[in-house]
């Protein structure tokens, strides 16, 4: 069984969110995508978030309906920061046979060696890159000092390509307090619950 991995805040999950993950299903074969919502992203210390709980129900929301999607507390349980690699090791020691694809997007391959113990990252995990058309190749080598030659090749095999779409998560908070539409930009039954939960504002 291939797994992919969609770690983050989605704080809230958007539609760009989700075609990752359904890009990612169908051109790499995996079997299931599991959203990783973080506790504490270790880049946001410092910073506000919504409550893990209410990132968790927009996620199961937006991804009703599609069996090859399922939204994991595992990091919520957890609790404290989220690194990934202890994410990792934990899918890993469940079930040892199973391959894990952890997918990210092409410009945070230059940050994943600054990452706490990005080698072992590279040991449990495939790297995909996702990539939009209008944005340059992305280019593994940043990788070699972590995983070597045979592991970055065998990284830069599972790229992802996926339309130019330009959501971010941050932009929809800014829209929802200056009461600004957020429709098309999340999913209906999310953007509802923001507006019930009166989110962002």
């Amino acid at each position: 069984m291939r797994l992919g991995l969609l770690g983050g805040s989605f704080d809230p999950v958007h539609f760009g969110h989700l075609l990752l993950a359904e890009c990612a299903r169908e051109q790499l074969g995996l079997a299931e995508v599991w959203f990783l919502p973080a506790a504490g992203a270790p880049h946001k210390r410092g910073q506000e978030q919504t409550d893990i709980a209410l990132r968790l129900q927009m996620l199961e929301l937006a991804t009703a309906g599609n069996p090859a999607f399922r939204v994991s507390d595992m990091e919520a349980r957890r609790g404290g920061t989220s690194f990934t690699v202890d994410t990792l090791e934990t899918l890993h020691t469940d079930e040892p046979e199973r391959e894990l694809v952890f997918l990210v997007g092409a410009d945070m391959l230059h940050d994943l060696p600054h990452w706490r113990r990005a080698e072992r990252v590279c040991q449990l995990a495939t790297i995909a890159a996702a990539r939009r058309p209008d944005v340059a190749e992305p280019n593994f080598d940043c990788l070699l000092a972590i995983a070597g030659v045979d592991r970055v090749a065998h990284f830069a095999r599972h790229q992802v390509e996926m339309p130019a779409v330009d959501f971010s998560s941050s932009d929809i908070r800014a829209r929802a307090a200056a009461g600004q539409s957020i429709r098309y930009r999340t999913p209906p039954a999310v953007e509802q619950f923001i507006a019930v939960q009166r989110l962002y504002r």
